[in-house]
């Protein structure tokens, strides 16, 4: 690598995956990848577990992504399973959480994390550059989000890599850089950036002057629903019932409801080993001799006894993607002695995502109207991120601003790239920012 060359390692840390870039010599940036098997990864799964033996506490033992979902299924009551823990990130109700005896307050779950992209990168991170930049949604996800909170938190953990020049740039202008580099004329661009936890939307103008490519923000907007809250409302609609929501159980002469609060839960597949440890799971247990019916309540049981969290929440991933294809598709989910098969209909799956696509659609206006743009000021609309295939999701756009203007691609890459590039800017203070 030449000597007039210094290289920028760009991390898009998502909720459900992360992925990391770094720049090139000629200007460009190609992404990191994480052998595995026989797979080369280049989307991190954002886990963790920490395993230890029951009889040896102190012999703990940290892995990340697919690593640590594997160590999680194959010793579950051994280990704790942490994902999705970006959504912490803003939150000034989490301080800290207890894990095998050892407090770990949130930068301390972020830097172990980090530490294990690295390892798991090999040689291709085992120099880290001095610039980092770091993905944050316009957002953050959560109840009154604190996002200096989060820059915070950030900035403690990727201090302890090494990085000493660490900045932060929103997520969908990332992905803007990323998508300018297929402009061939002037353009104002709106980028729709569907993660797992949040949903993020910015206008760009791109301007060419002088045979580059010169740019200036309009404007942000974003909400705290993305992939993930589609797939609780799948689970919710479909397979808790099938669990005993919305079912009863009889106390001497009283009919009452269960209560609903056993499904929330399913929010996230992770916590479904949180419930079967808690209080709740006593309760849970005693429905069975006493719930109307309780042949619902046995699968409840079985789900969480048996660890199927995972394995559900891969058949429903599976239905959305196939939904996002088809009018129609096969539910199948069989593990153990449960067997759950349905044919769910898309129009079905819109009227469940409903709410969550009224909020996507209340921050595209946003968007526009802090921009004092309308649809016919946007010449092109560009759709990253995982949720961009859902058919309602993108209905929204070709019904506002024309199909012909929409554009996609690189939908799990396109920000880790434009992160790097963006490091690479005269002036990188006009798209990314230090904490504090």
């Amino acid at each position: 690598m030449p000597a007039t060359h210094i290289p920028v390692l760009g991390i898009d840390f998502g909720t459900t995956n992360t992925v990391v870039s770094i720049t090139t010599p000629d200007g460009d940036a190609r992404l990191i990848h994480f052998p595995k098997d026989d797979a080369d990864l280049v989307a991190f799964r954002s886990a963790l577990s920490f395993h230890a033996p029951s009889h040896d506490e102190s012999a703990r033992e940290v892995e990340a992504g697919a690593w640590a979902i594997e160590t999680y299924l194959e010793e579950p009551l051994e280990t704790r399973f942490i994902q999705s823990f970006k959504s912490y990130a803003a939150s000034p109700l989490f301080t800290d959480t207890e894990i095998l005896r050892k407090r770990f307050a949130f930068e301390d779950l972020l830097s172990a994390f980090l530490i294990k992209v690295r390892d798991h990168a090999g040689p291709e991170l085992a120099d880290l550059p001095a610039r980092v930049i770091v993905g944050r949604p316009v957002n953050f996800a959560g109840l009154r989000p604190d996002p200096q909170l989060a820059l915070t938190r950030y900035q403690e953990a990727f201090s302890r890599l090494g990085f000493s020049d660490i900045r932060y740039a929103y997520e969908p202008v990332a992905a803007a850089f990323f998508f300018a580099r297929q402009l061939t004329t002037d353009a104002t661009v709106l980028v729709a950036d569907f993660g797992g936890g949040t949903s993020d939307f910015s206008l760009v103008r791109f301007e060419r002057q002088d045979g580059t490519i010169r740019s200036h923000g309009l404007a942000n907007s974003g909400v705290g629903v993305a992939g993930d809250a589609f797939d609780y409302r799948i689970i919710d609609n479909l397979v808790s019932p099938r669990l005993g929501k919305g079912s009863s159980y009889k106390v001497f002469d009283n009919v009452l409801p269960i209560p609903n609060r056993y499904f929330s839960a399913f929010a996230r597949w992770e916590q479904l080993a949180i419930l079967r440890a808690s209080r709740d799971m006593r309760d849970i247990r005693g429905l069975q001799r006493t719930a109307l019916e309780p042949d619902k309540i046995d699968r409840l049981v079985e789900m969480l006894d048996d660890n199927h969290g995972y394995r559900l929440y891969q058949s429903v991933s599976r239905l959305k993607e196939a939904l996002s294809a088809s009018a129609e598709a096969e539910f199948l989910f069989e593990e153990g002695s449960i067997r759950m098969r349905s044919t769910v209909k898309r129009s079905d799956f819109d009227g469940w995502i409903a709410p969550e696509l009224k909020a996507i659609e209340g921050a595209v206006d946003e968007a526009l109207a802090r921009a004092g743009l309308d649809e016919a000021g946007v010449d092109r609309v560009f759709l990253t991120g995982g949720s961009s295939f859902v058919p309602a999701v993108r209905g929204i756009f070709e019904r506002r601003f024309g199909a012909a203007k929409l554009e996609s691609g690189a939908e799990l890459v396109s920000i880790a790239t434009g992160l790097s590039l963006i490091g690479l800017e005269a002036e990188p203070d006009l798209w990314s920012q230090r904490a504090g």
